[in-house]
């Protein structure tokens, strides 16, 4: 298999999805208050492409992280930790001259205005990924490949390497696109809004937030959202508390590869520009980190399994409910036919659901979890 020049010839594979990005050791305060008072850290990790590869494995699909860490603990604990949760993470890379990704955080919502987080990763192993070092058999190796703007903003060899993984090529497949504006780590770049448009629109199937669409597009309304990303055969908009919105079309015509899938139904029955709004549950929330991760993870797992697109987004919602209800990024998500049997409820039953801390922990019927 070449590499980015010669484009790709996949062979058979038996993983489901392969996530590339930076990974990094995440430390969780002890208690609420500022970075300045908190006494002491638990130790864990985060990133957006791990959380993903983390998540579907914990939901029982074959994935893959590539990463790219420091030889040093740090870097042991990561490849050790994302490989507990069943990924494959023979793929990553030890980088003997620069260090692993650290990062310290408060309790409070990230989006609050107190909220506080600290990062050491400039110069980061992971910042050193580019084309010519990133394992391309490995990287195509699945049904589907996830990216994320975060990747794109951390060096220029990083959105080179970005750049050359969602460029169109015979047998690409399935490329997944999270947006994840972070506008600091661009370090004031005014070209952070049009790399990451440039980006989603050479995608098969893109998430982005309303509300990061506003920031770096300046776009506001979900149509106004899929009529700037017209290319991508699917278009998740994320709105919060209202739930999301997906367009979904297999017939626009765009930059795609010619594999328009790579998950169980190729050539999926979209009729062009359906729109599919599906309303989001009511979660008594712990702490609200990781749940943009773990919505892509559901959706991608019901996208795998050939789903309808409503049952993707209540998919996604129910993974993004299993994080929001813990205090970190990452959670065992509920048992499948107890997802499954949450989704099958009727619009009115899903209405009345609210999840709180232990839902995911018990495999009780629908009846049975939390309502007002």
């Amino acid at each position: 298999m070449s590499g980015p020049a010669g484009g790709t010839a996949r062979a058979a594979t038996t993983t489901d999805v392969v996530c590339l990005g930076e990974s990094m050791v995440t430390f969780l305060p002890s208690q609420p208050g500022r970075l300045a008072d908190v006494p002491s850290f638990g130790r864990g990790i985060g990133g957006a492409e791990s959380n993903v590869a983390c998540a579907l494995a914990a939901a029982g699909h074959r994935a893959a992280w590539v990463g790219r860490v420091g030889a040093d603990g740090f870097g042991d604990h990561l490849v050790e930790t994302i490989g507990g949760y069943g990924v494959d993470t023979s793929a990553v890379r030890r980088d003997p001259e620069r260090p692993t990704g650290i990062y310290f955080r408060t309790a409070t919502d990230r989006g609050a205005g107190a909220h506080e987080v600290a990062y050491y990763r400039a110069g980061s192993a992971a910042s050193a990924m580019s084309p010519a070092n990133v394992p391309y058999e490995e990287v195509f190796a699945g049904r589907v490949l996830h990216l994320s703007g975060i990747t794109a903003a951390l060096s220029a060899d990083c959105l080179e390497l970005v750049r050359e993984l969602t460029a169109p090529r015979p047998g690409r497949p399935l490329v997944s696109f999270d947006v994840n504006h972070r506008p600091h780590l661009w370090r004031g770049s005014p070209a952070d809004a049009s790399v990451l448009l440039e980006l989603a629109r050479r995608c098969d199937l893109v998430f982005v937030g309303e509300d990061e669409a506003e920031e770096a597009w300046g776009i506001v309304g979900a149509e106004a959202i899929r009529a700037a990303l017209p290319e991508p055969a699917v278009v998740v908009v994320k709105r919060g508390s209202a739930g999301a919105t997906v367009f979904a079309s297999a017939l626009r015509p765009g930059p795609r590869s010619s594999n328009t899938g790579g998950a169980e139904n190729d050539g999926a029955e979209f009729a062009p520009d359906t729109v599919t709004p599906v309303p989001a549950l009511r979660v008594d929330v712990v702490a609200a980190v990781g749940a943009g991760d773990a919505f892509a993870a559901g959706f991608l797992s019901a996208t795998l399994r050939g789903l309808s697109v409503r049952d993707r987004v209540r998919h996604g919602h129910l993974m993004a409910a299993a994080v929001l209800t813990v205090p970190g990024d990452l959670t065992q998500p509920p048992a499948r036919d107890h997802a499954d049997r949450l989704v099958a409820l009727d619009d009115e039953a899903w209405g009345r659901l609210r999840l709180g801390p232990g839902w995911t922990a018990a495999d009780r019927a629908p009846e049975e979890v939390r309502t007002p």
